[in-house]
């Protein structure tokens, strides 16, 4: 699937319109709901071929921060064939109770696949959570760029950062 047709599709089937609130707390007019994209095979496949062309030669691991960006995560490993860990939001009150799922070798330069991204909170904190386990966070990928400030905040906290697209790609108008 062609660049220009993986974007027309994920908006096909992603974009709503309405009064939405993000994770970040801002209202929007418009919503790119993840699971829409994410749970369709052919959607799927195009992205995880996408990030993995665009991974760095040293890359030991990827990474997918819970819940959105683990299908994307894996579908990237599977055509990198690199293994991947997710990264929780928080520690689980049973079981391992660990932050990292996976396995992370010290050492371990990773590149972090997401999903959408407005400010970048999100993806920095999985950054922060991988480092504190001893791994190198080398690169960040997502696959949608709201253009809010994500690429910004990103680059400020000291980080490589790109993504497969951005909301102009689907179309949409800034707010």
């Amino acid at each position: 699937m062609s660049r220009e047709a993986l974007a027309r599709r994920i908006a096909e089937v992603a974009l709503l319109r309405g009064e939405f609130t993000l994770r970040s707390g801002r209202k929007s007019s418009y919503y790119l709901d993840k699971y829409l994209f994410e749970t369709q095979p052919d959607i799927l496949m195009a992205l995880g071929k996408a990030f993995a062309a665009m991974l760095p030669p040293e890359t030991d691991r990827l990474a997918g921060p819970e819940l959105g960006a683990v299908a994307l995560a894996a579908a990237t490993a599977m055509h990198a064939k690199l293994p991947f860990v997710l990264v929780r939001n928080s520690k689980k009150g049973y079981g391992s109770s660990k932050l990292v799922e996976g396995t992370l070798k010290a050492g371990d330069k990773v590149v972090i696949i997401e999903d959408i991204l407005t400010t970048g909170g999100q993806i920095v904190e999985a950054a922060k959570t991988l480092e504190a386990a001893g791994a190198t966070v080398i690169k960040m990928i997502g696959t949608i760029d709201r253009l809010e400030g994500a690429r910004e905040n990103i680059e400020a906290a000291g980080y490589s950062y790109a993504s497969l697209f951005t909301t102009a790609d689907l179309g949409i108008k800034p707010e």
